[in-house]
């Protein structure tokens, strides 16, 4: 991996926020508490599915799952965020930089896909609930799951394989608070065509089938939940999806607001806010919604306080 002049990258500087020194001990602060929120909050939810009986559902494997991906991809880049808050030139090395990128990618992209299938185990469960155990099965849940991994990692070596094996001579230094591909690329002196047209194939094929599945999915939900003749049996079947309809709304919210953002001067730094929103702050909600909207997650989190307390 050489510049232009022949001198080999070793390292990149990450630029972080334009108005970050002005604030940046109170911005610490705040992140580093909704740090360790998610942590605890994804950790106790895995524990949790863990240890009670009563969550060893299909739901609640695919829930197990995702806050085990949220800690991960938030672990990839929270801490060298929080580190730029406190030093200044906050460098990461070229191998750093690899991982960062390509651990981040494997478990973004496994997010995504864990959502659509929990879409799906509820259009089992509501629509064809006397053969959900034959049609959701251990067997076709661990399936859904490793595919999703499979995907993400896929996906993630691909555009990691591509983004790297390119010259750097214009700068090292990325404008952005984590090595993401669009600043990544912005700092190449090589001919980025093919990477942007894997970037727009991959993304938009991972974005456009999950939504569907999520979209198609709730939309026969939707359908058998109003032919119920039972007011009681529609709350009970609505309230299942609540949870799942909340997380989903908000991360897929985020990335139509990222993506649909008209280009502007600052549309570099609107970037960076929303990527914070869905890479930092959801996976703390994540685990906040499913347990504040979930009969079943609260009373198990009343039996275990009632164990250690």
């Amino acid at each position: 991996m050489t510049q232009g002049n022949g001198t080999e990258v070793t390292e990149f500087f990450l630029l972080g926020f334009g108005a970050q020194h002005k604030f940046r001990y109170v911005l610490f602060i705040v992140f580093l508490v909704i740090y360790v929120t998610s942590m605890v909050g994804n950790i106790g939810m895995i524990l949790v599915i863990k240890t009670e009986s009563r969550l060893k559902t299909p739901m609640y494997f695919f829930l197990q799952h995702l806050a085990f991906v949220d800690t991960c991809y938030t672990s990839a880049i929270t801490p060298k965020m929080l580190q730029s808050f406190i030093v200044e030139n906050v460098s990461i090395s070229f191998r750093g930089c690899v991982v960062q990128l390509l651990v981040y990618g494997i478990f973004a992209t496994t997010d995504v896909y864990i959502l659509a299938a929990m879409a799906v185990d509820r259009y089992v469960a509501i629509c064809n609930p006397l053969h959900y155990p034959i049609v959701m099965s251990q067997r076709v849940c661990i399936h859904l799951v490793a595919g999703s991994y499979v995907i993400g990692s896929v996906n993630a070596s691909v555009h990691t394989g591509f983004t790297f094996s390119l010259s750097f001579c214009k700068s090292n230094i990325i404008n952005h608070y984590f090595c993401d591909i669009p600043p990544i690329l912005a700092l190449s002196c090589s001919n980025i065509d093919i990477n942007i047209m894997l970037l727009a194939i991959f993304v938009g094929f991972n974005l456009m089938f999950t939504v569907l599945v999520v979209i198609i999915s709730y939309i026969y939900i939707t359908a058998a939940i109003l032919r119920m003749s039972s007011t009681t049996g529609r709350k009970k079947a609505f309230s299942t999806c609540t949870s799942h309809l909340t997380a989903v709304t908000i991360f897929y919210g985020t990335l139509a607001y990222m993506y649909l953002q008209p280009h502007s001067n600052d549309s570099q730094e609107i970037m960076k806010v929303a990527s914070i929103f869905y890479s930092i702050v959801i996976p703390m909600l994540n685990p906040l919604i499913y347990s504040l909207r979930n009969k079943e997650v609260k009373e198990a989190l009343k039996v275990m306080g009632k164990k250690f307390f």
